[in-house]
């Protein structure tokens, strides 16, 4: 995992606190800026934008000459420059902040910029658990959060599953090895549910164990609570 210097104060990068007795890390990691500034802030969207554009400003001046056709378009090169530019440097920004955090009873997303947001997820919460791919060895992890609990998506952006703003998902995001992560995630809800309810997440799909404990009372979560972050 990449040092984090900007969050030297944290007793363990990513978490705000000590783990309590009988609480062990598992994993920690972060998203890939690249793939995040593909998929939460579409760069290549915005390329092909610009590019239309750019191809649509060159057919409606056809009868100009080739030197004031590329003059008169070259505000339309530099503001792709620009955006691009702005959103590439954001996903770059957002993927240092963001510590994803698997211990032996949570999920803990810490995010942000300007103003980082810790936000504990108790592992007897998740309902279900959805791995995509993006690329290679690049995908996201969608968790299910077991009714009636509810999350912010706004707050939690962009660590949430795109499209799913009624019903939020937390996501952790453009993991570079995602199925090595995801059989890790599946051993420990598998033991948190019991013996069983063992159960993986399945590729593109949700996988759900068929019964749901109350939070452990060490997390300050129960089954009826809101999550808090």
């Amino acid at each position: 995992m990449e040092d984090h210097d900007d969050f030297a104060f944290e007793p363990i990068p990513g978490l705000p606190d000590q783990l309590p007795a009988g609480e062990a890390l598992l994993w920690q990691g972060s998203p890939d800026w690249r793939a995040l500034a593909r998929s939460a802030f579409h760069v290549r969207k915005v390329a092909v934008y610009f590019g239309i554009v750019l191809v649509w400003r060159f057919a409606t001046t056809g009868d100009m000459p080739l030197a004031a056709q590329l003059s008169a378009s070259a505000w339309i090169v530099l503001a792709a420059l620009a955006s691009l530019g702005i959103l590439h440097g954001l996903a770059f920004l957002y993927a240092r902040g963001t510590i994803y955090t698997l211990t032996t009873r949570r999920i803990v997303i810490r995010s942000g910029i300007a103003l980082p947001v810790t936000f504990n997820l108790p592992l007897a919460l998740v309902e279900s658990a959805a791995v995509t791919h993006q690329g290679g060895s690049v995908g996201s992890i969608a968790l299910t959060v077991a009714p009636p609990n509810r999350v912010a998506f706004l707050v939690l952006w962009p660590n949430a599953r795109p499209w799913h703003v009624n019903k939020p998902q937390p996501m952790l995001r453009c993991l570079r090895d995602v199925e090595a992560v995801a059989r890790v995630l599946t051993a420990t809800l598998a033991a948190e549910a019991g013996p069983l309810s063992a159960w993986a997440p399945r590729r593109g799909h949700a996988a759900s164990p068929p019964a749901t404990r109350p939070a452990d009372q060490s997390t300050g979560q129960s089954a009826g609570q809101s999550i808090a972050i």
